[in-house]
């Protein structure tokens, strides 16, 4: 017996297809808002522009679980900085990712919250405390004065989610199935103040 597809089976494993591939396209959609950026400021410090901002954190029980049980979570914030006027095809004029690790440390009885790359940052006794300093961002340098026009409005784009990729090999194909792994946020938009 062939295993090769008749046509009157073709139509079904096309359908079958198409299903899947909306149900993996509709994921990414469904972004939840469970990091929620807010109090964006931007300033001019020596001729670059800084920025602080205030992200609220709501992991799932499974992300916490994980976390508890010795799993680092590695939060990706991607910014950009766009022409308020720019075509969505246009490139950004910053298209930049900060990576940071939040992880409880058994031993120490503590948790660490570091950039990556990195391997030590600072420490906590509460999984709160370490929850709330990774939400602090403080003077980030975001992009040198020099590239913006001066006649040209520019805004700050936020968004924030957690990188399934860097969880342990044997959690990943949970993570990507589960909705209680695929945290992040909506892009958020917010004036580059001049």
């Amino acid at each position: 017996m062939s295993a090769r597809l008749t046509r009157p089976h073709l139509p079904r494993v096309l359908s079958l297809l198409l299903a899947l591939l909306t149900q993996l396209v509709a994921i990414p959609a469904t972004a939840r808002d469970d990091f929620n950026v807010r109090d964006v400021h931007t300033h001019l410090e020596n001729g670059v522009y800084l920025l602080n901002a205030t992200i609220d954190a709501k992991f799932s029980a499974e992300a916490l679980e994980a976390l508890e049980n010795g799993v680092p979570l590695t939060i990706v914030i991607h910014f950009q900085v766009r022409c308020v006027k720019a075509w969505l095809w246009e490139d950004s004029l910053l298209d930049q990712q900060r990576r940071y690790v939040i992880r409880y440390k058994p031993l120490a009885d503590g948790y660490e919250v570091y950039p990556l790359p990195g391997e030590h940052g600072r420490r906590f006794v509460t999984r709160e405390a370490a929850l709330r300093a990774f939400g602090e961002l403080t003077d980030l340098a975001l992009i040198n004065q020099d590239r913006l026009q001066p006649d040209t409005d520019y805004e700050v784009q936020i968004k924030v989610f957690l990188d399934i990729e860097a969880l342990p090999l044997p959690l990943r194909p949970i993570a990507y199935l589960k909705p209680s792994w695929q945290l992040a946020s909506r892009w958020s938009k917010w004036p580059l103040n001049r």
